[in-house]
């Protein structure tokens, strides 16, 4: 007897693999962006540095790894916020498309409605797994610089500067997390949660926009890894835009200093309003915005290509087998 053949709207996994790679693909390409945009959310007002200003600093500063500080927890974040975000995205959409083919509905494709419930499901899913990662993550973007403006004392009053050498070794992810949980305990790995479960409705804004282009434009003719591009692009650009409060809020939560006052989100976004005005939710936009909508087109594309590599991956190997 044949065996069934693999339906690819049904096969997350195959999906998620896609979704990991490409997001590990893209992150690598335009890390620098978020390491920018990282710092600027999390400086004073005092401190805010315009953008190529922040890029000469932390060069001359740290070199061009400087760029990359804490690149490792963020591409395992990425692979794992991808993996689980597509497994169950993919799971949602194959069961409402289960239920449509069911009811003699006259296509499968997910309306509005459905894609955002899909993305409510997988983008909380991925939040309540990977917000330790991110918030380990902000730790290492933002540490380096803190490390290196502690070897700058400006002495008050006389104008002397005191040099005490070197910076001290960056702390490694592996270190960072354990400092963390030693001395500020577990629940420091949830810090930001509140506002990173509203920042689901960013992946469902941005989804079910691609979803709906996506509808469109394979009436006329197939979508391409450079449709894709364009379509993940347009998507992320209106999504971030609308939900950039939150990441900022969120970014500062994660490195809020052990015995600091816990601030709720509202509170978070009062003080913010009240010390910088309403522009100092926006700190960052720029970087931000842009890796955003490069990070999310370049997912499209090279998800697309992926899944046809794993799908011929797994067929090559299933026939191998058969033969075997």
């Amino acid at each position: 007897m044949a065996s069934k053949p693999v339906t690819p709207q049904n096969d997350n996994v195959a999906h998620a693999l896609a979704g990991a790679g490409g997001g590990i693909l893209s992150m690598v390409l335009t890390y620098p962006l978020i390491t920018l945009s990282t710092r600027a959310q999390v400086e004073s007002k005092r401190a805010e540095t315009a953008f190529l200003a922040a890029v000469r600093r932390i060069i001359a500063r740290e070199g061009i790894p400087g760029l990359y500080a804490g690149l490792d927890s963020a591409v395992f974040g990425i692979s794992v916020t991808n993996f689980v975000y597509y497994y169950w995205y993919e799971w949602t959409r194959a069961l409402f498309e289960g239920r449509a083919a069911a009811a003699g509905r006259a296509t499968k494709r997910l309306t509005t409605i459905e894609s955002m419930i899909a993305g409510a499901i997988a983008g909380s899913a991925t939040v309540i797994l990977t917000n330790p990662i991110w918030v380990v993550n902000t730790r290492m973007t933002t540490r380096r610089e803190h490390l290196e403006e502690s070897q700058e004392l400006v002495v008050e009053g006389s104008g002397a500067k005191a040099v005490t050498g070197p910076a001290p070794k960056p702390p490694t992810t592996v270190g960072t997390l354990l400092a963390l949980l030693r001395e500020e305990g577990p629940q420091a790995l949830f810090r930001g949660v509140v506002p990173a479960l509203v920042l689901v409705i960013n992946p469902i804004l941005q989804y079910t926009l691609f979803e709906q282009m996506k509808n469109v434009v394979e009436r006329r003719r197939r979508v391409t890894p450079t449709i894709a591009f364009f379509l993940g692009a347009l998507g992320k650009l209106f999504a971030t835009s609308v939900t950039y409060p939150y990441i900022t809020v969120k970014s500062q939560m994660h490195v809020a200093a052990h015995g600091e006052k816990r601030e709720g989100m509202s509170q978070a976004i009062s003080r913010v309003i009240r010390e910088e005005g309403y522009a100092g939710l926006y700190k960052g936009i720029g970087p931000k915005v842009t890796q955003s909508v490069l990070t999310a087109a370049f997912l499209f594309a090279f998800k697309d290509v992926l899944y046809e590599q794993t799908i011929k991956l797994r067929s090559n190997v299933a026939r191998k087998a058969i033969k075997a």
